[in-house]
């Protein structure tokens, strides 16, 4: 399974840094942005697998923001909310809005993980599931136009079969030139 690319959105350099420090060494791919301003900037740039941003922020663009931001950009982006205990009503919100998970602070490290693996393995099997939705509409694809060409075979062999009925039953030529015509007929249509 390759690694989330994580976008970590906070305005506190401390926690910042701890949470780059704590993910890059878990092997994820990380970016920072210092506000929603900066991640703004970044989600435009490129999509991330998981947007991990605090909800309270100075200035106009806070955690709610970013989540609406990174889901209109790239609405398979998961956005996990980082919020302080006084704040988890706003949070419960900001899931009905599209986030995937929050997290309390002091953040536990352990649970973090556990949330990511777990968005990590619902973006594999739902990669899984594109994949083989794709495959079944290529093997769609291929067995209606066997059906296809089938219907075409059987109708051409249809044909003849009628025009050798019509052919045997015709009294007016001699019976063995009926017969000739027949074996002609049958072996133009690949008998």
């Amino acid at each position: 399974m390759e690694n989330l690319t994580i976008l970590v959105v906070d305005d506190d350099p401390v926690i910042r840094r701890l949470l780059e420090q704590r993910l890059v060494k878990q092997h994820y791919q990380v970016a920072v942005a210092g506000d929603g301003v900066q991640a703004e900037a970044l989600l435009q740039e490129r999509p991330f697998d998981v947007v991990l941003t605090d909800l309270m922020m100075p200035g106009g663009v806070g955690g709610i923001e970013v989540l609406e931001i990174a889901k209109k950009l790239h609405p398979h982006s998961e956005v996990v909310l980082i919020t302080a205990h006084s704040s988890v009503g706003t949070a419960v919100e900001a899931m009905k809005k599209g986030a995937a998970d929050y997290l309390e602070k002091p953040i536990n490290f352990d649970e973090l993980f556990l949330r990511l693996d777990k968005i990590a393995n619902l973006k594999t099997i739902l990669r899984s599931a594109q994949d083989l939705e794709q495959a079944m509409t290529v093997t769609e694809t291929a067995a209606s136009q066997t059906i296809q060409d089938l219907e075409m075979a059987v109708s051409r062999k249809q044909q003849a079969i009628d025009a050798v009925e019509d052919l045997l039953s015709d009294r007016s030529l001699p019976e063995d030139e009926r017969i000739y015509r027949a074996l002609g007929i049958l072996a133009e249509s690949g008998h």
